[in-house]
């Protein structure tokens, strides 16, 4: 008998049974091969995920920063 599951589908179509790792594997492939033979990739992938909060402030003063520069 069919039954229903939940998946969530990366950017690529393919599925995880996670929200995490769908979205890890998005990280993954925005940031190409990272280190000799991509093996880094994954790692850099999940600390960026884990320390959104902070990369999203630094990017929010950066941006700050840059739209008070060019309004002089």
């Amino acid at each position: 008998m069919a039954t229903q599951c939940i998946a969530y589908q990366d950017a690529k179509g393919r599925l995880h049974a996670d929200p995490v790792k769908a979205t890890l594997e998005d990280l993954a492939n925005l940031l190409g091969r990272v280190g000799d033979e991509g093996g880094m990739t994954a790692g850099v992938a999940k600390l960026i995920l884990d320390k959104r909060r902070d990369i999203e402030r630094v990017f929010l003063e950066h941006d700050g920063l840059i739209s008070s520069r060019e309004a002089t």
